[in-house]
């Protein structure tokens, strides 16, 4: 991917991950950046243009595509937890909520942005996911169940993405120094870094990028005959 001819598309720009990767992409000197949020004026960073975007509302996302028509690269970071075991009370309805944000509305950007990608050449498609696409931490049952459905979502839109030129990368990631994981006692990694990485594997042609080492251990552990999976954290 060439960066200086790039126009970036990143949801969820607002802060945490998303926020780094409007960095680390202005700091490769992209050609331009929609960054999107809910509320657009929380986005505090110079040189973008703010796009007001709930990813669960299809009219938004229309709109989204109509101001944006020039993007060559996809980032969809938005994202929601619940922290819901799936034996809660409100395990159904944080289920519903998040998938609507974590599966469908990536799924349903990425429709709608597709046209866009292939009549700029075809570009890029980031999703991001998590090292819970593979495994199950009962803290957080119902988000691990949307993230495992994203993944699965990536690697279909990888397929049939193919055709028309346009590269699918997945981004699996453990905990991230951001809000979601504020609350949270363990090694966290820098989301910049994270983004970094990400830049990093599109410029070299690569579909999935595992960003620290809990995330590759855990992947490395799933064909074992007693899964890494199987287990949680």
């Amino acid at each position: 991917m060439d960066f200086k001819n790039t126009v970036a598309f990143v949801t969820g720009a607002n802060r945490g991950l998303g926020k780094s990767f409007v960095k680390a992409l202005q700091a490769a000197g992209v050609k331009k950046i929609y960054a999107a949020a809910r509320d657009p004026s929380s986005i505090d960073l110079p040189g973008v243009v703010p796009v007001t975007l709930d990813v669960t509302k299809q009219d938004q996302i229309e709109a989204a595509v109509r101001a944006a028509g020039d993007v060559t690269l996809l980032i969809n970071n938005a994202g929601v937890s619940r922290g819901s075991p799936l034996l809660a009370d409100n395990a159904l309805a944080a289920l519903r909520d998040e998938f609507e944000t974590n599966v469908v509305g990536p799924l349903e950007l990425t429709r709608a942005f597709a046209p866009v990608l292939k009549a700029q050449g075809g570009g890029a498609v980031v999703n991001v996911l998590s090292v819970l696409s593979w495994l199950n931490l009962t803290g957080a049952a119902t988000y691990s169940v949307s993230k495992a459905a994203t993944w699965s979502v990536t690697n279909g839109l990888r397929q049939e993405l193919k055709g028309q030129g346009t590269s699918v990368l997945g981004l699996h990631v453990g905990f991230m120094d951001t809000d979601m994981t504020a609350r949270l006692d363990a090694p966290k990694a820098d989301p910049l870094d994270v983004a970094q990485q990400v830049l990093d594997a599109l410029a070299a042609g690569r579909d999935e990028v595992y960003a620290d080492e809990l995330t590759r251990s855990i992947k490395a552990g799933l064909s074992a005959e007693q899964g890494s999976y199987r287990g949680g954290v």
